[in-house]
């Protein structure tokens, strides 16, 4: 009996060892696929050590550029891709819907209903609506002062109205996706939007001194466990790559954040081994004691 309770208390320590080291994991985004109002607009860009580069629409390349990370970002998806072109219907939307966690997730490019409100084509600064408040963070967010856009001839309101008019908005709807993660342990999702490292630019202002690390990423809406909402950020780290064919673009990775559910635990091959160790364990202390019956 004092051996059996001895194996009993080894085999359990066992088990349960196992079971506390077994490490936290990130899960990806699975069984991606591409739709919305314009489900044809959008890029695919794979990568190597040093650049980004257009690949084929297919299935198997979205899902393989959206499997880095940010320490790694690799390639990514761009929806809405022709939202730069004339001619482009700012009230579609292109989608990337796959299961993380065992939960949908469906990432969207902006509409001019997300910017204005429903059913507004335009805007004018001052409104309360989402490309004001936007607005607003960029400049505050990058200490760009109503003094320092004097100094470029500007005011708030007329970079505002120059970046509506020349298509700001539009240009920061077509979100780069270049990976989608989530800790196993908090449920956090992290998201990787690739854009310019230095956006001052596509602000429409120019790069000098004053403005060479104005960051902003393009926008990026999503819907998750019946929760629609927004999500961008002024705060990038350098990708180590740029897209091949203009050298500027993907420069700066934006990561982003959703607090999910966290998945179901699965215990290891190691888990379940030590569980089994001391079920049978005890499956052969039952039958020691039907023996000595």
């Amino acid at each position: 009996m004092t051996f059996q309770k001895l194996v009993i208390g080894v085999s359990i320590a066992i088990g349960m060892s196992a079971i506390a080291t077994v490490p936290a994991q990130a899960g990806t985004l699975t069984g991606a696929t591409i739709g919305g109002t314009a489900a044809s607009d959008y890029l695919v860009y794979d990568s190597n050590a040093t650049n980004t580069f257009l690949v084929a629409n297919t299935s198997a390349n979205v899902q393989k550029v959206i499997s880095g990370n940010a320490a790694s970002p690799t390639g990514n998806v761009e929806l809405a891709a022709s939202s730069e072109q004339t001619g482009f219907n700012f009230t579609n939307n292109t989608t990337l819907t796959g299961t993380i966690g065992g939960k949908i997730l469906t990432l969207s490019s902006l509409t001019s209903d997300d910017w204005f409100g429903v059913g507004k084509t335009t805007t004018t600064y001052g409104l309360t609506n989402l490309a004001n408040t936007w607005f607003n963070q960029v400049l505050t967010s990058n200490s760009i002062t109503s003094p320092l856009l004097a100094a470029f001839g500007y005011t708030k309101q007329t970079l505002f109205d120059s970046f509506l008019t020349n298509g700001g908005f539009q240009r920061f709807s077509d979100p780069n996706i270049s990976y989608v993660n989530q800790d196993d342990t908090s449920g956090l999702i992290s998201i990787g939007l690739a854009g310019h490292y230095n956006a001052a630019p596509l602000l429409g202002l120019p790069s000098n001194p004053f403005t060479s690390s104005l960051q902003a990423s393009e926008l990026v809406k999503y819907t998750y466990e019946g929760k629609t909402d927004y999500l961008y950020s002024f705060k990038a780290t350098l990708s180590g790559l740029t897209e091949k064919s203009d050298g500027i673009s993907h420069s700066g990775n934006y990561e982003v954040t959703i607090q999910g559910v966290p998945p179901a635990a699965v215990p290891e091959p190691s888990v379940m081994l030590g569980l089994l160790g001391v079920a049978g364990v005890f499956a052969t202390q039952h039958k020691f004691k039907k023996a000595s019956i």
